[in-house]
C-alpha cells in the first residue's frame, strides 16, 4: 500500500514546470560533483590527505567515477517508475561528469603515481592487471563521451543507442576493477554490486518481455 501511494506522490510531486525541474537539478548534480572536489583541495591544503595522498585521490575520484556511472543508470528505471520523462535530460550531465571523475582518476595514477614514467607504469600494469581492467574501462567510455550530444544522436540514429550499452561493459569492468583493487574490506564493492544489479533487474524484465513478443 505504502510503495503504490510513494509512486503517486513521486508522479505529482512538483508543481514546476519541466524546465524548472531540470533546471534545479543539474543544479543539484553540479553541487553533488563539486563537493568532493573541492574537499580533496581543501584536505590537500590542509594536510589532510592521509599517510598516503596519492591513493587517497586515486581512490577517492575514481569512486566518484562509479557513483556518477550508476546514478547515469538510474535514470532510465527511474523515468518508467515516476512517468516523469524530463528526467532523461539530466542523464547525459551524469554520464559527463563520470567520464570527468574517470579521467581524473587516471591522472592522478599516471602523473601523480608515476609522474608519467611509462617503464614504471607498463610494469606496475603487468603486475596488478586490474590496472589494465580500469584503464579498458576508461578507454571505452570516450565514445560516449564524444557522442553525448545532439549532433552525434542525429549523425548515428540508430547506432547511438547501441554504442551507449557500452555503459553496462564499462560498469562491470569498472566493479571488477574495484573488487581487484580492494585487498580487505569489500563493503563498498558489495555495495555498488548489489545497486548496479538491482538497475540491471528491470533492463533485463525488459529485454526479455522484447524477445519473447519478438517470437
Amino acid at each position: 500500500m505504502v510503495i503504490p501511494l510513494f509512486k503517486q506522490a513521486c508522479i505529482r510531486l512538483s508543481p514546476w514546470s519541466p524546465q524548472v525541474a531540470i533546471a534545479r537539478l543539474k543544479a543539484v548534480i553540479w553541487l553533488l560533483a563539486l563537493t568532493p572536489l573541492l574537499r580533496l583541495l581543501a584536505l590537500g591544503l590542509t594536510d589532510g590527505l592521509g599517510a598516503n595522498p596519492v591513493e587517497f585521490i586515486e581512490r577517492s575520484t575514481g569512486t566518484w567515477a562509479l557513483v556518477f556511472l550508476l546514478l547515469s543508470l538510474s535514470v532510465s528505471p527511474l523515468r518508467a517508475w515516476t512517468q516523469q520523462a524530463w528526467l532523461m535530460a539530466v542523464r547525459r550531465l551524469l554520464g559527463l561528469w563520470m567520464f570527468a571523475f574517470a579521467c581524473l582518476h587516471v591522472t592522478s595514477y599516471l602523473w601523480l603515481d608515476y609522474q608519467f614514467f611509462w617503464p614504471d607504469i607498463v610494469a606496475d600494469i603487468s603486475k596488478h592487471p586490474y590496472v589494465l581492467v580500469g584503464a579498458a574501462a576508461w578507454l571505452l567510455s570516450m565514445p560516449l563521451a564524444a557522442t553525448s550530444n545532439q549532433r552525434a544522436i542525429r549523425a548515428l540514429k540508430k547506432r547511438w543507442k547501441t554504442l551507449h550499452l557500452l555503459a553496462y561493459l564499462i560498469a562491470v569492468l569498472g566493479l571488477l576493477h574495484f573488487w581487484w583493487l580492494v585487498k580487505k574490506d569489500v563493503t563498498e564493492p558489495v555495495l555498488y554490486s548489489l545497486l548496479f544489479a538491482g538497475l540491471m533487474l528491470p533492463r533485463f524484465a525488459g529485454w526479455f518481455r522484447d524477445y519473447r513478443k519478438s517470437q
